[in-house]
């Protein structure tokens, strides 16, 4: 072989590079299952550019993916890549209560991380995402590129705190009814379940969903996972996650982050600005006409805010 032929061979080569987007993270649009301690975790990738992959940490704990689909219009640039954790959704469904740990679930996400081989990674949380994302990064900081924290339970005290600030902007009579069941444990009571609504209805999803995407989202919820380790509602924590509290150590977040929360969020904007302030550089913004579920309250500005953060955390790898 002569050197013409090498030269032609290489010209070959980054050009196959270029137009196939050099796929340097190695990652396809597929599905398929991770074994893990306990059974499978269930995950799904979009997209398959190179620029750097967006995994995603769904709420609950023992929600699921679903409801944070609309995150993979996000994969136009980048793989998107869901997934959902041990208990809930598409995975096995477990009893074992000591599998229901925060400890279990950041090894549940390594094992994850080592089965798609990811080297370099931004870590997306909604809800209870970042409280697991975080202890994440904080045990595996190596990995992770960028941290997004949407609406984050960060500590339990301050939820609740914020949990009771919004419940006494409820009716006299629906705050009796909260107080009342929740002094007697009567969480199954018509009535509660009534309050339970409404206070969802004003700080958790403030637009409806179709009927469809609200069965599917209970089809796969891990209700037995939300009780142990959180409790019977948003608003009333009994579980192992009562005293969980992190925000002593955001100091040590040393990547480029971002806080999101919603105008009428649980996760309320002034606690979540005061995590912001925690951790040096983060950048913080509130989510108008939208509760909780903010890429379902508004996604237009919830996506737009994510891929300019993705955007900048891109321009910074390739300085």
């Amino acid at each position: 072989m002569n050197h013409k032929f090498f030269r032609l061979l290489l010209i070959c080569l980054t050009l196959l590079c270029i137009l196939d987007g050099c796929k340097k993270n190695g990652l396809t649009p597929h599905e398929g299952y991770v074994e893990v301690t306990g059974g499978k975790i269930w995950y799904r990738i979009y997209g398959e550019g190179n620029k750097t992959p967006m995994l995603v940490l769904h709420g609950g704990p023992g929600s699921s993916s679903y409801g944070l689909i609309p995150l993979n219009a996000l994969s136009k640039d980048r793989p998107v890549i869901f997934y959902d954790q041990l208990g809930c959704g598409r995975s096995t469904r477990i009893t074992d209560t000591t599998l229901m740990t925060i400890d279990h679930y950041v090894e549940e996400l390594e094992l994850l991380r080592k089965a798609l081989n990811l080297e370099d990674f931004c870590l997306y949380g909604q809800s209870w995402g970042p409280a697991l994302g975080v202890d994440y990064y904080l045990k595996y900081p190596k990995y992770v590129k960028a941290l997004i924290l949407s609406s984050p339970l960060l500590s339990t005290d301050l939820w609740i705190k914020d949990a009771d600030t919004l419940i006494a902007t409820l009716p006299d009579s629906t705050q009796v009814i909260i107080r009342e069941n929740e002094k007697n444990k009567t969480f199954d009571n018509d009535a509660y379940k009534n309050a339970v609504d409404l206070y969802y209805s004003k700080f958790l999803r403030r637009r409806e969903q179709p009927k469809e995407k609200e069965d599917s989202s209970s089809m796969f919820f891990g209700t037995n996972v939300y009780e142990y380790m959180w409790g019977p509602s948003e608003f009333t924590a009994t579980g192992t996650l009562l005293h969980y509290d992190r925000v002593n150590r955001l100091k040590e977040v040393a990547v480029p982050t971002l806080l999101l929360t919603g105008e009428y969020d649980e996760a309320r904007p002034g606690t979540v600005r005061y995590f912001q302030s925690q951790i040096p550089g983060a950048e913080f913004t509130v989510i108008k006409n939208s509760g909780h579920a903010t890429i379902h309250d508004n996604p237009e500005q919830t996506l737009a805010r994510l891929s300019e953060f993705l955007l900048k955390v891109d321009a910074l790898e390739s300085k």
